[in-house]
C-alpha cells in the first residue's frame, strides 16, 4: 500500500512556530524521515524549531526548485510507492501555493496516491482578509514581469480587469524589486483605485494597509527585501 504525501506549511519567516503552525501539523512532520523540500537549509532549520530532538540526520531530502527536472520528481514518488509517507515543505507558506510542489502532488494524483493538505499560514489569504477589497473575487496571478514595459502593460490589464470584472487581483515581485513595483502600481493606476500593500505578514512588523493611489502618492513605505503581497481593485 502506498504512503501518503502530506502538504506541510512553513512559516513566513518567524521564529515562533507555536503562532502559525497547528500542535498536529508539527506533530506530524517531526514523524516522517522522507521530505521533498524547496531548500534544504530552510526545511533542516524549520523541523529543528518544530523538535530539537528530531533525527534529521537520519532523514531522507529531495530537492524540488527551478532547476529540478521534471524526470527527478518522478524519482521523489519512489518512497511513496513503496510505503513511506513523505512531507512536502515550501519555503514559506503552504506547499503547492505559488509553489513548485504543485507538479509532484499532479503526479501523486495520478499515481493514486493520496495527497493530505495541512493547516497553516498562507500570505495570499492573510492579505486577502486584512485588505478590505472583495474577498468573494478575487485572483492571484503571480509574478509580475520583469521589463518595465510588460510590467506597466500587466498593471493596467490587471486594474482594468479588477474593474470590469468586480475582482481582487493579487500579485507579488522578488523582495528586492518591491520598491519599484510599488512605485510602478502609484504611476500608472487611477487616483481612485484601490492599492492593499501587505508586507512580512506574521512578523513582528507586520504591515497591511489599504489606500486609494492618490492617498498613496508621496507615502510608499520601504519594502525592499520585505515578502510583500500587492492587491489592486478599481
Amino acid at each position: 500500500m502506498p504512503g501518503k504525501l502530506y502538504l506541510i506549511p512553513n512559516t513566513l519567516g518567524s521564529a515562533e512556530t507555536g503562532q502559525t503552525i497547528p500542535s498536529e501539523v508539527a506533530q506530524m512532520a517531526v514523524k516522517l524521515r522522507h521530505f521533498i523540500v524547496e531548500d534544504l537549509r530552510t526545511a533542516r532549520r524549520y523541523l529543528r524549531l518544530l523538535d530539537r530532538q528530531m533525527d534529521i540526520d537520519g532523514s531522507q531530502f529531495f530537492m524540488l526548485n527551478k532547476r529540478t527536472s521534471p524526470a527527478q520528481w518522478s524519482e521523489y514518488l519512489k518512497p511513496l510507492k513503496a510505503g513511506h509517507d513523505v512531507g512536502i515543505i515550501s519555503e514559506a507558506g503552504c506547499p503547492g501555493v505559488a509553489d513548485p510542489g504543485a507538479e509532484v502532488v499532479k503526479m501523486a494524483h495520478e499515481a493514486g496516491i493520496q495527497v493530505v493538505p495541512m493547516v497553516g499560514p498562507s500570505s495570499i489569504l492573510l492579505a486577502m482578509m486584512a485588505s478590505g477589497m472583495n474577498g468573494q473575487s478575487f485572483a492571484f496571478v503571480g509574478y509580475i514581469p520583469i521589463k518595465k514595459e510588460d510590467r506597466l502593460k500587466m498593471i493596467k490589464q490587471l486594474e482594468n480587469r479588477s474593474r470590469n470584472e468586480h475582482q481582487s487581483q493579487l500579485f507579488i515581485e522578488t523582495p528586492f524589486r518591491n520598491n519599484h513595483l510599488a512605485q510602478d502600481i502609484i504611476n500608472s493606476c487611477a487616483p481612485k483605485t484601490r492599492l492593499c500593500i501587505a508586507c512580512n505578514l506574521t512578523m513582528p512588523d507586520e504591515y497591511v494597509v489599504t489606500k486609494t493611489i492618490a492617498q498613496w502618492k508621496g507615502k510608499l513605505p520601504e519594502l525592499h527585501k520585505k515578502p510583500t503581497i500587492f492587491i489592486v481593485q478599481g
